[in-house]
């Protein structure tokens, strides 16, 4: 029996590969022979998770044409690979790749490292903060007083709470744009939003337009779903959204989705223009695409001379086109993993029917303890806790990369959680290996694009500042240096850990 679960054709691991970027050759320096830029190529493409565990890889010959190199080349680089322990091989089945005994599985996403590593290992993967007390304690303590009634019920409410959604479409309604209970679904989490959204309105073939480069736990979801996904790219810096490109785009593939974020984009930190979103409102109208607009960093404005624009669905109030996703995870709490849904009504009907057969619904403590904070002032003062506490991390973490990392280019987003930085002429793939080895963990820019794009781009999150920032900065520092001079590869000696 075949011990693979997937495959990856040559033409597609060609690309993949094709898209890295290698160290930049240092004078003198020996350059390492073919089938070892080759093995640690595949390494780096298994160790990021962007071709699979278990993954059946072409046969020599075929991925030889592929990339243009001899048979030989990648027969050699294969048994590296199995040497390594990241290649298994046998005879009539292939090979496939694996991972070696002790090693942590690649993780598709981002997912937070377990609280017990955080003592060694600085977190730049997880754009979340902690819970901004007292607010969390209280809510949560205010949910519990409410509780009683709702323990006499079943506990299973699949549109939701009728109090929070009550609320929710009040806040939408306060905001100038006219909406109904009936509305909005609460969900568990963004995520659980998009996924049902996706479900309901995107079968396996169909095409989702998304920004290029977006959101990465997004971006593998709607993989996972079996979509097509089309890419659209961003402009340079905070200018974000072409429009031009977007009707084309729109016109052209005529995607049944358009997934984006609006608001400090995540993960260039870009803002929308109101023109812009009137703009692409009217754009996926004309193509008949329904557009999803992800809020979850919508109330997250760092500088407060900032003017926010409206709301993208203020442009589509019926709510025909435009399908609004939020969240209290960004703005308030990764912990709370309370989303919601606002749409037409007869959209909402179709997504509740359809959770029968998903999660049934949403924790009812953690929508009583949402519920308690909006209507007593608490997500006011928790979100103004937590803008104080992200932008005092960019301002420390810009001040330090800006210091340790000269040659790095970003620009410097008004709100949000991420930091969206070309990394000198490095490969973000090689920074993100060496950068675990040296106590820094940062996510890659492939993972937010399509087919390998961004390889010279990192994300650093506003998750850490004052001493931590800086120490983040010097290892980050310490991984450029060993990638720059091509001492990051497979047989170099691991560096020391720092202390953190």
């Amino acid at each position: 029996m075949a011990q693979w679960t997937s495959a990856v054709g040559a033409a597609q691991l060609a690309r993949l590969i094709g898209s890295q970027q290698r160290p930049t050759a240092v004078a003198g320096a020996r350059k390492p022979p073919a089938y070892r830029t080759l093995a640690d190529g595949i390494r780096l493409l298994v160790l990021e998770g962007r071709v699979p565990v278990a993954a059946r890889l072409p046969a020599e010959r075929e991925l030889a044409v592929a990339l243009g190199l001899s048979r030989t080349t990648v027969a050699a680089a294969y048994e590296a690979l199995r040497g390594e322990g990241f290649l298994e091989s046998r005879r009539g089945a292939g090979s496939w790749t694996s991972v070696p005994a002790g090693n942590p599985l690649p993780a598709r996403g981002l997912e937070p490292l377990p609280p017990e590593s955080l003592g060694s290992m600085i977190d730049l993967g997880c754009a979340a903060l902690p819970a901004p007390e007292p607010w969390l304690t209280k809510a949560v303590q205010g949910a519990l007083e409410e509780l009683p009634p709702y323990a006499h019920t079943h506990g299973d409410y699949p549109a939701g709470l009728p109090a929070l959604r009550r609320m929710l479409a009040d806040r939408y309604t306060e905001r100038g744009i006219p909406t109904m209970p009936e509305q909005i679904m609460v969900t568990t989490g963004a995520m659980g939003a998009i996924d049902a959204i996706c479900s309901l309105f995107a079968g396996r073939g169909e095409r989702i337009a998304v920004e290029s480069p977006s959101y990465a736990n997004i971006l593998q979801l709607m993989r996972a779903a079996g979509v097509r996904l089309v890419p659209v790219a961003m402009g340079d810096g905070l200018g974000g959204w072409d429009m031009t490109v977007w009707r084309q785009v729109l016109r052209d593939a005529a995607p049944r989705l358009a997934y984006v974020v609006a608001d400090f984009h995540n993960p260039t930190g870009a803002l929308a223009s109101e023109d812009q979103r009137r703009a692409m409102v009217e754009a996926a109208r004309s193509a008949g695409t329904v557009l999803v607009v992800d809020e979850t960093m919508a109330e997250l404005k760092l500088d407060p001379e900032v003017a926010m624009p409206r709301r993208v669905c203020s442009f589509d109030p019926a709510g025909s086109t435009v399908i609004t996703v939020g969240s209290a995870s960004k703005a308030f709490w990764a912990g709370m993993r309370i989303g919601w849904v606002r749409a037409a009504p007869d959209v909402i009907r179709s997504l509740v029917a359809a959770r029968a057969y998903a999660d049934l619904g949403t924790p009812v403590l953690e929508q009583l303890a949402v519920n308690w904070l909006m209507r007593t002032g608490g997500w006011e003062e928790a979100v103004g806790i937590r803008r104080d506490q992200a932008r005092e991390n960019r301002d420390a973490l810009v001040a330090a990369v800006r210091r340790e990392l000269p040659d790095w280019e970003f620009e410097v987003p008004r709100g949000g959680l991420t930091l969206w930085a070309r990394a000198g002429g490095l490969s973000g793939s090689r920074l993100a290996e060496v950068g675990e080895r040296v106590g820094v963990r940062v996510p890659s820019g492939p993972r937010f694009g399509v087919d390998g794009a961004f390889e010279g781009y990192v994300r650093l999150p506003f998750t850490v500042g004052g001493p931590v920032a800086e120490e983040a900065a010097a290892r980050l520092a310490a991984a450029a240096r060993l990638v720059g001079t091509g001492a990051g590869g497979s047989g170099a000696e691991p560096p020391r850990t720092f202390v953190a």
